[in-house]
């Protein structure tokens, strides 16, 4: 009997488990909204009665939450805020601040930063307009890379490849009447993309709210996170929109530049 492995042994007791809970917790993550229990148990190599207590377990960890409507899931309150700390500290997050506040003092519009997560992009900073909007977004929500600015710039940076490869992952349902839902047509958004160096939702994620994006890059030249400028449709100027994408354009490429100094 091997005696030096018994240590190893009980300091990784319950892995096997806690791994089931994080397989079943990033498969919410990705799809939000999506998976019920009927779901989780086709997706998922689990027996419905281990997926019933794990996920009976996150629930009331407060680690995942259940919609009333239909019996789905979605990332709860407590991990939500457990994320938050972290952002609050991250070298993104910090480096972006003062960057992202210039954004939306020169142009007094709503500014989003996004990080991607799993198939979709999460916002971790926000800062509204002095002036009203009524957005639905806030700081932890995950959005969809194909109807919103942030994920189609984040999309548009990636290699040709593995930008397809992703797109043809995306369940892409319809947001709003504009939302594109075909891969082609999407594939086509991601060519434009890249070709003028901004990204653009045109009430795609939201009616009545357009929003110009650009892609955040780390020093390899690998898209790391990405900024909105989002403003409703009832003071958009299109005199106004080539101001707008350049300061979004000097926005990204300076936190970039910053970014770069530490990772």
């Amino acid at each position: 009997m091997d005696t030096q492995a018994e240590p190893a042994r009980s300091q990784v007791q319950g892995t096997a488990s806690f791994g089931k809970f994080m397989v079943v917790l990033q498969a919410i993550a990705d799809a939000p909204g999506k998976l019920d229990i009927a779901r989780l148990a086709k997706l998922l190599p689990y027996p419905r009665g281990t997926l019933y207590r794990i996920v009976t377990a996150l629930l009331a960890e407060g680690l995942i939450a259940e919609s009333l409507d239909n019996g789905t899931y979605q990332l709860g309150h407590r991990l939500i805020h457990l994320a938050s700390k972290s952002w609050e500290t991250s070298d993104l997050r910090s480096v972006a601040r003062e960057h992202i506040e210039a954004l939306r003092n020169a142009t007094e519009e709503t500014v989003h930063l996004a990080v991607p997560s799993g198939d979709g992009m999460v916002y971790i900073d926000k800062l509204e307009s002095p002036r009203t909007v009524g957005m639905m977004s806030r700081i932890g929500m995950r959005v969809e890379m194909h109807s919103t600015s942030v994920g189609k710039a984040y999309l548009a940076a990636l290699p040709a490849e593995q930008c397809r490869a992703l797109i043809e992952r995306l369940a892409m349902q319809p947001r709003t009447r504009n939302t594109i839902t075909d891969a082609d047509a999407l594939n086509a958004d991601i060519q434009k993309t890249r070709a003028r160096g901004y990204s653009y939702d045109n009430e795609e994620n939201e009616s009545d709210i357009r929003c110009f994006g650009g892609v955040i890059l780390d020093r390899s030249g690998r898209p790391v996170g990405a900024v909105s400028l989002s403003i409703p449709l009832y003071r958009y100027d299109e005199a106004r929109a080539g101001i707008f994408i350049e300061k979004v354009r000097d926005t990204v490429k300076a936190i970039s530049a910053s970014l770069a100094t530490i990772l």
